[in-house]
């Protein structure tokens, strides 16, 4: 039985930002293929307006797997779940799954789902092996590649005909919602900062961005801007207040598309706002360490990061002068 009998096909990328960017590709191709197909969405709750903004689908499907987790006999609990999976499965029934998360959970909820079809990546490939076992379709995957590849090898696997990846620029702009009072705060000479991160890790660090923001400032005669998120206002009050840069005000993530929409530059680690200014066709700076740039690099601008992925796989190893001397060469 082809997927073309299929009546839905269920996307599972549950999270995080950057991801589900790499993720929108190929789903994107997979509509195109099957432009009569239901699709619909798996996805965390903090990212399911974007989701709903950015991703062909028909339907999302809210799950809170951390919050469960550490509320399992919760009746709240039990009454979500319940919820969710009578819907995932009311969807997904006899159709087809494709995990492009590669976990344990994610894998879970596609075999609960009752698709008949589950494709997922090689036990070679999955983050968690265990997750290959409720796969019945293992598409293995040139893992040399960046993951915008892998995202599109499972999309052919399941049908899709789209030789390169189509492009998301138009579907990432739709997210973006600002002000006139936002608009102002992005001119032609704005460098957006980025210095925040999910994990510790991929922090490069606040002398690190406060040295390269007055470098800018005093040598490129140029304005920087440093943005931040929840948890990250303190580390960015800090690096403005020790370079000179501006502090932006508090965004949510659709104004904060808005700003990156139309920064003429960021610099970030590797984190969710680089790879979607890098979907929106903006200029930017990837600063990556523990995370290999070649898989998980910006797409569309992996000759624009500066790495110590080669070496020491340290962010603290990255110097402040190779930032600017990239900054250099992509503001020319």
């Amino acid at each position: 039985m082809t997927i073309t009998a299929r009546r839905s096909i269920l996307i599972l990328r549950l999270s995080a930002l950057g991801d589900i960017i790499h993720t929108l590709p190929a789903v994107v191709a997979l509509r195109q293929a099957y432009p009569s197909a239901k699709l619909g969405w798996i996805a965390e709750q903090p990212f399911l307006d974007l989701v709903r903004s950015v991703a062909p689908v028909d339907e999302v499907f809210p799950v809170a797997t951390r919050r469960w987790r550490k509320n399992l006999l919760a009746s709240r609990t039990r009454h979500e779940v319940a919820e969710s999976q009578r819907s995932i499965r009311e969807f997904a029934r006899g159709g087809t799954a494709i995990d492009f998360q590669g976990l344990f959970k994610s894998a879970v909820l596609a075999r609960l789902s009752q698709a008949e079809e589950r494709f997922g990546f090689s036990t070679d490939a999955v983050r968690e092996r265990a997750a290959a076992l409720f796969y019945n379709r293992r598409v293995p995957v040139d893992q040399s590649r960046h993951v915008v590849e892998w995202n599109m090898e499972l999309a052919r696997a399941a049908g899709a005909d789209a030789s390169l990846p189509p492009s998301i620029q138009d579907r990432c702009l739709r997210f973006a919602s600002g002000t006139a009072q936002l608009e102002a705060l992005v001119t032609s000479s704005t460098v957006v900062l980025n210095p925040g991160a999910a994990r510790f890790i991929k922090l490069w660090g606040v002398d690190s961005f406060a040295e390269l923001a007055a470098r800018i400032r005093q040598e490129l005669d140029l304005d920087p801007l440093v943005v931040w998120g929840p948890g990250e206002k303190e580390t960015a009050t800090e690096i403005a207040g020790r370079s000179g840069a501006r502090l932006a005000p508090p965004t949510s993530l659709p104004e904060l598309t808005f700003l990156l929409s139309r920064a003429p530059l960021l610099v970030s680690g590797d984190t969710g706002p680089l790879h979607l200014a890098a979907a929106m066709d903006r200029p930017v700076v990837g600063l990556f360490g523990p995370t290999n740039p070649a898989r998980n690099g910006p797409w569309g601008a992996l000759d624009h990061v500066v790495e110590s992925y080669s070496s020491a796989q340290l962010m603290n190893q990255i110097a402040v002068d190779a930032v600017f001397r990239r900054v250099q060469e992509v503001w020319r």
